[in-house]
């Protein structure tokens, strides 16, 4: 094994094994290991869920569609909302889904006006599930497999539930409220979204709930900035009383501003906006991404993912989402620390790693080598890249900035960040990963960690003197 492999793979273990030692005999962390340290959570049962007093002011809210609830919605009941003591499910039909009622958002009182509704083509779905049901009506297809899905599996923009969706965000915010008039705070989320119960209760401790607050991860169109619906977003209560008004005031624009825009939550940040309520941006915490395609190393607004708590992960299917909590379940039972994102790539991506994966996509796309256009470059390494998955292999390895690689006959791609990616069981495509480097990166990204937890009003670690309970 070269020298600088042994070295990295060494401080490696020796982090890791720090870290486990700081766990179980309740010694101070290092720096790179964000500390936060709780009381250890009783015993009685199986599900570890947070003791807060803050748990009892939070409504959250789930919003989803006919053409994807059977589907997507029964595992949350089994794990996302478990602890969660006040939850609501928003969607486009009246219906029951495993004993919990789910409520069409856009008609009646609060909803989309009926003008709106009889105008735009977007409504054909709706006006057909209020008068058939289910009937005729073609679910979403989801990737129930262990490897979980792709962003293409989630999002299209001709399908007809997706386009009606767009309409919900406002009336949303009429029917939570009414809801739940008293709660502090309105988390919303999506049934392809990870939430972290314990996480996000010990985020939204840090904000003043009686100031109006728009929480979450950053986007733009044109120069409206609002909260990414599929990461998740929270408004206290002050700034959804300021919603409300305001849409009241000019509901009519609102919906011709839904109308010519694709997107619901962007319509939702300028009805924000207008109310004077700026956004505050969640990211690292809230994610448009899954760890199957998060790059660890990803950096904005300078903040970096690796170090942070994490609350959401999007585009998960059910079986990730299972996995998820059920890890994040496990970190409790062993851990009082907050979860990270360092956590879920070390424990729980990394495992999946290997230098030779059948049957599996790990999303290397910077530079692809094929026959056609490659075969006769003057890099005997570059014009066989195609040939074989050991000829994939080497030209990676010759690359000193070649993380990961995949091959399918007569073609090599490689990548230069790193992404796990997915089982592709039917699939002709072998991936691999040097993992000496992939080992090198995620101990670099160890030493950029500080001993901040959030980025919020309270900056750096809020801690609280509670324990959880176990349900």
């Amino acid at each position: 094994m070269p020298p600088r492999t042994f070295l990295c793979r060494l401080i490696f273990c020796a982090i890791f094994s720090v870290s486990i030692i700081n766990v179980f005999s309740g010694a101070s962390s290092p720096s790179f290991f964000l500390r936060y340290s709780k009381p250890a959570a009783q015993s009685q049962h199986d599900v570890v869920c947070p003791q807060s007093e803050l748990a009892d002011d939070v409504l959250v809210v789930l919003r989803t569609g006919a053409t994807e609830s059977r589907q997507k919605v029964p595992v949350h009941f089994k794990t996302t909302l478990r602890c969660v003591p006040h939850f609501v499910i928003l969607s486009d039909l009246d219906e029951e889904i495993e004993g919990h009622a789910v409520h069409d958002v856009l008609g009646g009182h609060g909803g989309v006006t009926e003008k709106s509704r009889n105008e735009h083509d977007d409504f054909k779905l709706y006006h057909h599930l209020q008068k058939h049901g289910r009937q005729d009506v073609d679910s979403q297809r989801i990737i129930m497999a262990d490897s979980g899905s792709s962003k293409g599996d989630y999002l299209n923009t001709g399908n007809e539930g997706w386009k009606l969706d767009k309409w919900k965000f406002l009336p949303m915010i009429d029917r939570s409220f009414e809801e739940m008039p008293t709660a502090k705070w309105y988390v919303f989320f999506e049934a392809d979204t990870f939430l972290g119960w314990n996480n996000l209760l010990e985020y939204l401790a840090n904000f003043d709930a009686s100031k109006p607050y728009y929480i979450g991860k950053h986007l733009y169109i044109n120069d409206i900035e609002f909260g990414y619906g599929g990461a998740g977003f929270v408004l206290s209560n002050p700034a959804m009383r300021k919603v409300i008004e305001q849409r009241s005031m000019r509901i009519r624009d609102y919906e011709d501003f839904t109308a010519t825009h694709w997107v619901g939550d962007c319509a939702l940040g300028k009805v924000l906006e207008d109310a004077k309520v700026p956004l505050h941006r969640a990211f690292p915490h809230f994610q448009g991404d899954s760890p199957a395609t998060l790059d660890p190393a990803t950096s904005k607004i300078d903040r970096n993912a690796w170090c942070f708590p994490v609350i959401t992960y999007h585009h998960v299917s059910p079986s990730e989402i299972s996995d998820l909590w059920h890890f994040e379940q496990s970190w409790y039972k062993r851990h009082d620390i907050l979860l990270r994102h360092r956590d879920v790539f070390r424990e729980l991506v990394h495992p999946r790693v290997g230098a030779q994966v059948a049957n599996w996509d790990n999303m290397s796309s910077d530079k692809e080598y094929n026959a056609h256009d490659h075969g006769s470059l003057s890099d005997p390494l570059e014009s066989n890249a195609w040939k074989s998955f050991k000829h994939c292999h080497d030209m990676c390895e010759n690359k000193k900035d070649c993380v990961q690689f995949s091959y399918q006959p007569g073609s090599c791609s490689v990548n230069f960040s790193f992404r796990l990616g997915y089982s592709k069981p039917t699939e002709r495509i072998t991936s691999g990963w040097m993992t000496d480097r992939v080992d090198e990166l995620f101990v670099k990204l160890e030493t950029k960690c500080g001993i901040r937890d959030w980025f919020s009003p309270a900056e750096g670690s809020h801690i609280h003197d509670q324990q959880r309970r176990r349900r």
